[in-house]
């Protein structure tokens, strides 16, 4: 195999790769969580930012060339970046930049798809000369040796190649599903089918794309020209760039499994209020599939200087306590109970208050004698004393915002508070 006769081609390999995240979504699908951030700046698992993930697997895998291709509301991603990420020495080629839409003289709009975000710096890209480029969304929550795929990528001698997973056909509709040959070669793309094609011998799965892509440098440069030139596209790389690619080029799968067991690795689409609600639950689990904990596979983040979390009264009925949860620094735990939930940062639990199986952001107020279950609290929110969440739906849809899923969703706005600065 090619890794085998090449132990450290991998790491010429990723010193020659440019990665370009791409964070300018809103991410619709999680209601008023993004009404004032993108996508990738939400908070997840007690500490962190989806773009976290991307960013640390990029350091890790050895890519210390990356861009962040912004546009929505992207002050607090920018803020977070620039905070948590400088540390890279520029004297030595290494980078996180973070490249704002701009208004081009021959094409004075915004980002029209991903594609063309990527086509409108072409110059960026070029002005760095990298022999790869690989292209990554800014929100899934996954830990990934981005050096295998490009290693598989130069051995096919592919094009473009695409990250892949297997998900349940019912759940595939809301990716672009994949139709592969037993070498690997993609024949099919489909972007968000109604009936999502099965993979041979295993009806109710799909293969599904990761939103991840490694081109050659060239090739990408040829394949965004063509796009731009073509009136009918909608300038995004699954529904336009790689259906196209697929026909006339060699487009290789790269199956995201784990390199031990061979099985599936762990990787979340949190594009839901239900997907980033379970997400963020299944960190408290004994043995999570996601490992937070890993030395050899850190996730990286701006560290806030904060005191520690902090438990105080102990007497019956005013015990501050937290049981089977995730608490951050800066949280004070009051004569208040907490069990199976995840709290950021400054969460402040006041006494007599429940807070069962939710997620709180940072620098929420639970006030006295609240129930709050089943819940996401967004960033700044302060609970009335006494209220209670979570356990009348009906009552909860006449002030917020219940999911299919019934994950009650809680913001400053709903509860007629001014919105926090959402840091």
């Amino acid at each position: 195999m090619f890794l085998e006769r090449n132990p450290r081609f991998v790491s010429r390999l990723t010193r020659e790769t440019l990665a370009l995240i791409m964070a300018g979504g809103r991410g619709g699908r999680l209601s008023s969580l993004t009404d004032w951030r993108t996508k990738p700046a939400i908070p997840f698992g007690g500490k962190f930012r989806l773009i976290d993930f991307p960013l640390s697997n990029c350091i890790n895998s050895g890519i210390r060339r990356v861009g962040i291709l912004t546009q929505y509301k992207a002050h607090s991603l920018i803020q977070h970046v620039q905070r948590g990420w400088g540390f890279l020495r520029g004297e030595f080629g290494e980078f996180v930049e973070l490249i704002p839409a701009q208004q081009r003289m021959d094409k004075p709009l915004w980002y029209s798809g991903t594609a063309d975000a990527v086509y409108q710096n072409i110059d960026i890209i070029q002005a760095h000369d990298p022999e790869y480029v690989l292209i990554l969304a800014g929100d899934h929550v996954y830990k990934m040796d981005y050096g295998a795929m490009i290693a598989r990528h130069v051995e096919a001698d592919a094009d473009v190649t695409v990250g892949c997973v297997q998900v349940e056909r019912e759940q595939a509709r809301a990716f672009g599903v994949m139709s592969v040959e037993k070498d690997g070669r993609v024949t099919a793309l489909t972007e968000k089918p109604a009936d999502p094609q099965p993979m041979p011998g295993k009806p109710d799965v799909a293969l599904v794309s990761m939103g991840i892509y490694v081109f050659n440098r060239d090739y990408l440069f040829q394949v965004l020209r063509e796009d731009a030139e073509n009136f009918a596209s909608s300038r995004d790389f699954g529904r336009d760039v790689l259906p196209v690619a697929i026909d006339r080029h060699h487009v290789q799968a790269f199956p995201f499994s784990d390199p031990v067991t061979g099985e599936q690795a762990y990787w979340r689409d949190v594009g839901t209020v239900d997907a980033f609600y379970r997400a963020n639950q299944e960190l408290i689990q004994e043995e999570p599939e996601l490992d937070l904990y890993d030395d050899e596979w850190p996730i990286w983040t701006y560290q806030a200087q904060l005191p520690p979390a902090k438990f105080i009264h102990d007497q019956d009925g005013r015990r501050g306590m937290a049981i089977d949860s995730m608490v951050s620094g800066g949280n004070i735990i009051a004569g208040a109970s907490v069990r199976r939930s995840v709290l950021f940062s400054r969460v402040k639990v006041q006494p007599g208050a429940q807070v069962t199986e939710s997620v709180i952001l940072p620098r929420v107020t639970v006030s006295e004698g609240c129930r709050v279950h089943g819940a996401v609290i967004d960033e700044g929110c302060r609970i009335p004393p006494g209220m209670v969440i979570g356990e009348d739906l009906e009552l909860d849809r006449q002030r917020f915002h219940v999911s299919a899923g019934g994950v009650v969703l809680v913001t400053a706005e709903m509860l007629g508070q001014a919105v926090a600065h959402v840091r």
